[in-house]
């Protein structure tokens, strides 16, 4: 790094000794700007046997929720209902995220439905209450930033 001398003034020194600082300054400040990936602990709770699979779609974009159809950057898992009390999420960005789950008890990849009621178990992130359809995703949504975010989804039947 230059100096910057004005003349005869004395400013060299000082002006040295400062970009020589200006450097430890700037890099510290950018890493506490910096956010650490953060993570969802999501519980699961109210399953009523312990038959099938827990299908869990984790996504931030509104426009695919609940289903995560055609967003490849949504998470999803299937669980054994047996282990699906306990769902990690890790290395998340920072913003707002919303879960849907289905309790597909006879293992066919999909929500089982009577005349359009659903006949198998289903949740939410932030249990919105259910009337017509799923609800939307600012009913579902929560914030992750850095650190480790708790999610209790309940599931709820409907036959």
């Amino acid at each position: 790094m230059g100096s910057i001398f004005v003349s005869g003034t004395g400013f060299a020194a000082p002006t040295r000794a400062l970009a020589a600082l200006g450097i430890p300054i700037f890099l510290w400040a950018s890493l506490i700007g910096a956010t650490a990936p953060g993570s969802i602990d999501a519980g699961v709770e109210g399953l009523r046997s312990a038959k099938g699979q827990v299908l869990v779609c984790l996504t931030m974009r509104p426009d695919h929720f609940p289903d995560c159809q055609g967003d490849p950057q949504a998470r999803r898992l299937t669980v054994p209902t047996a282990k699906a009390a306990a769902l990690r999420f890790t290395d998340l960005p920072t913003g707002g995220y919303a879960i849907a789950l289905i309790h597909d008890e006879n293992g066919n990849n999909k929500l089982d439905t009577f005349f359009g009621i659903p006949k198998e178990g289903f949740g939410f992130s932030r249990n919105p209450v259910i009337r017509f359809g799923a609800p939307k995703f600012a009913a579902a949504r929560f914030d992750v930033a850095s650190g480790n975010v708790d999610e209790m989804v309940r599931v709820k039947y409907m036959l």
